[in-house]
């Protein structure tokens, strides 16, 4: 009986000595495990502005891919600009979407891609189409990059979209715009005329239009007519209102500009109190922006995408009354009219900016009206 005691009290023992150190050692084991495991870094945001030199400016394109869904897209197209630019610093990146993917992929694989080379960010606007000029391409990339040495010693001109409309007929299926593109290329013609440059020193051009059933065509009247531009093809909308062309331009100045920049509204064009046709700027410092989308309808949500706008500008040493040049992208008629009766709250109303302004399939969040880029001079 008392070996049968002594026995027990030894295993209890021995299990008060064992169970805590088996518990330890789950535990240590337990932690050692979950330090292996690292939490991947968020890619940093673009920044919403950033100085650039007009004078060592230079634009490409990326080529078109249908390869691959549209991440794949985009990488590939950020890394056929990087091959493209020779090294030149990539400030700003326009991109055009198309297709159902994901818009907010684009801002993050931008973001992953520059940081993993430790290059600096662009700025960047993201904004969804309804058709690219190949079947299922989903994005093309617009850059504006910043050479080495100054390839713009006189500075650029700015050209605003010069549109050409008519209504849509509902008897013919196909919508051909060619017609409409011979008089926006005419009208950019006359752009180029005024601030005394041609058609070869045009260093990108970009249509936006209702339909690409003729692209072909278009294609080859803008080429021929701009042969040294990047081209950039987009048709705006899936279902649009109206048949429209419009094509804005950059091209490389000839001679001085009178003082830091300026707006212009040269003979044979059309002046309009709502934007002006053409600015010009001479070498030196800008700000370049990236988009900033208003989110909702009311008038005070307008105004708060352009008082953050604002705010940006001004903390890169400038403001929206030094605007030379803007993009807006809009959603419906309704949003268009509530920018253009309160935009001139900001703008300089006696020199007003360069400007397109068209309707656009979408942007990269379901609760916003519309987005606002622009570039701005610096007193």
């Amino acid at each position: 009986m008392i070996r049968f005691i002594l026995r027990t009290l030894c295993v209890c023992l021995v299990l008060q000595l064992a169970v805590p150190s088996l518990w330890a050692w789950q535990k240590k084991k337990k932690e050692k495990k979950e330090e292996v495991t690292q939490t991947l870094e968020v890619p940093p945001d673009p920044p919403p502005a950033v100085k650039a030199e007009v004078s060592r400016m230079v634009f490409h394109t990326s080529p078109l891919t249908n390869k691959g869904l549209l991440s794949q897209q985009v990488r590939d197209a950020v890394k056929a600009l990087w091959r493209s630019n020779q090294g030149a610093q990539i400030v700003k990146i326009r991109a055009f979407v198309a297709g159902t993917g994901d818009l907010r992929r684009v801002q993050s694989i931008v973001s992953e891609m520059f940081s993993e080379k430790r290059l600096n960010l662009p700025v960047l606007s993201v904004v969804q189409v309804g058709q690219l000029p190949m079947e299922a391409a989903q994005v093309v990339l617009e850059a504006t990059s910043i050479a080495k040495k100054p390839v713009n010693p006189h500075g650029l001109t700015f050209i605003s979209g010069k549109g050409a409309t008519a209504p849509l007929d509902p008897s013919h299926s196909k919508m051909l715009v060619q017609p409409l593109a011979e008089k926006s290329v005419a009208d950019l013609k006359t752009a180029l005329s005024g601030a005394a440059v041609a058609s070869s020193d045009v260093l990108r051009v970009t249509c936006l239009q209702s339909s690409l059933d003729d692209y072909s065509q278009v294609h080859l009247l803008v080429a021929r007519e701009f042969p040294k531009a990047a081209l950039t093809f987009a048709q705006t909308q899936r279902a649009p209102e109206s048949h429209v062309v419009e094509c804005e331009a950059v091209a490389r100045l000839k001679s001085p500009v009178a003082g830091k920049w300026k707006v212009l509204n040269p003979p044979g064009l059309r002046a309009s109190t709502q934007f002006s046709q053409l600015a010009l700027a001479g070498p030196g410092p800008v700000v370049l922006t990236g988009s900033q989308m208003a989110f909702r309808t009311q008038d005070s949500d307008v105004r708060l995408a352009f008082d953050r706008m604002n705010s940006s500008l001004q903390q890169n040493g400038t403001s929206l009354k030094n605007v030379f040049w803007s993009a807006i992208y809009p959603l419906t008629r309704a949003v268009t009219d509530k920018v253009r009766s309160i935009r001139f709250e900001y703008y300089d109303k006696e020199n007003p900016p360069a400007s397109t302004l068209l309707l656009f399939e979408g942007l990269p969040s379901v609760d916003a009206s519309f987005a606002l880029e622009v570039i701005a001079g610096v007193p």
